[in-house]
């Protein structure tokens, strides 16, 4: 089988649905091309936490990118929605990152005027304040750096919603087809081969997050991007525990509708092995009841793993491949794919149609200095 496309995007995680989206509203005719099952690895198995000012804390292109994809949702999230029929659990109450000693204390503090410089919202709340919004909330903790704008998603919901989006406006997606080579000729990419035969395009684009540095390998390029196994659990409680996400060091707590709760993550840097361990999630365990000591409580329901893309850098790579015209990569984005989905998609469109006005800063032009690092 040969088939034309004007793009093709390898990978069938958020963004590369998530880009697929932003080019098939564009007029794009597009192909998605999937190993597996749509969502199927980390993007499904995050917890859709939009932590802008939680997860990145420092001023910079990442931290202004992120800023603007959380912006993104309010208006997104209804367009999405109402174009897939996926029900995207959408909430915004709020994060509270909390203080388990005085140094933590001072830092969130530090940030929190870093952060009101840069233009955003946070305060800081003391343990009896974060105690009256949030009754339990552990008493023997500090404070907490509140964040009224940083909110969460079901995220394999909103992964899913990107890609039946995408299908109801033209897009072409294909589950369980490996990519196997790219045709490339002239220091220009033509498509790919897959199990299923030739794809051709003269933009392929290739977001299959942790995976991408092996696929990438085939033009010669080493991308620097380690996987990193994430451990996590859920928990359903007889009631709501609490109503904004808990954020500490080495743990979060994600409240999701009918009392379930996320807690995650683990970090196990530059593993693949999907497997949930006893000791990461008991740790976790342990996390959880510090922060909210009614969740020993709750029932519990199940763990998973996920297996997240990190770059040298902390930077994702998003632009055209260096020595390839027409080939771009959209990858790395860590633990923040979910949040960074929206505007990947659309800084990636704008790429492919030469709509950048400024010099990109995740583009991979920085690669010869990450070699140094």
């Amino acid at each position: 089988m040969r088939k034309v496309y004007d793009a093709v995007i390898v990978g069938g995680g958020i963004n590369g649905s998530s880009i697929a989206f932003q080019l098939v509203k564009r007029g794009y005719k597009v192909a998605v091309l999937e190993k597996g099952k749509i969502a199927g690895k980390a993007s499904g198995a995050a917890a859709g936490i939009l932590g802008a000012q939680t997860e990145l804390t420092e001023d910079g292109p990442l931290f202004q990118l992120a800023c603007k994809s959380r912006g993104m949702f309010p208006t997104l999230v209804p367009e999405l929605e109402e174009l897939s029929h996926v029900h995207i659990g959408y909430e915004n109450k709020g994060m509270y990152k909390v203080a388990a000693d005085e140094d933590q204390e001072l830092e969130l503090k530090r940030l929190i005027e870093s952060q009101r410089k840069a233009g955003e919202q946070a305060e800081w709340l003391s343990i009896n304040e974060v105690i009256r919004r949030e009754p339990s909330v552990s008493d023997k903790l500090l404070g907490a750096m509140y964040i009224p704008n940083d909110g969460q998603v079901q995220a394999y919901d909103l992964s899913l919603a990107f890609a039946k989006a995408s299908r109801a406006l033209g897009a072409e997606i294909y589950e369980y087809t490996s990519v196997s080579e790219f045709i490339l000729k002239d220091e220009k990419v033509h498509g790919v081969i897959t199990d299923l035969g030739e794809f051709l395009a003269e933009s392929v684009i290739v977001a299959t997050g942790a995976w991408s540095r092996m696929l990438l390998e085939k033009t010669g390029l080493s991308l620097p991007i380690i996987p990193v196994k994430g451990e996590c659990f859920s928990v359903v409680a007889e009631k709501p525990l609490v109503k904004g996400t808990i954020f500490s060091h080495g743990c979060y707590i994600v409240p999701k509708q009918s009392g379930r709760l996320v807690v995650g993550a683990t970090v196990k840097v530059n593993s693949f092995d999907e497997k949930v361990t006893l000791e990461g999630i008991s740790s976790l365990m342990e996390k959880a009841k510090n922060l909210i000591p009614d969740i020993a409580n709750a029932e519990w329901e199940r763990a998973w793993t996920g297996i997240r893309p990190q770059s040298a850098d902390g930077q994702p790579f998003l632009g055209e491949h260096p020595a390839c015209r027409g080939l771009y990569i959209a990858a790395g984005h860590f633990r923040n794919g979910i949040l960074l989905a929206p505007a990947t998609g659309e800084l990636m469109a704008d790429i492919l149609e030469g709509k950048t006005e400024t010099s990109n800063p995740f583009e991979l032009s920085r690669l010869e200095s990450l070699v140094h690092m």
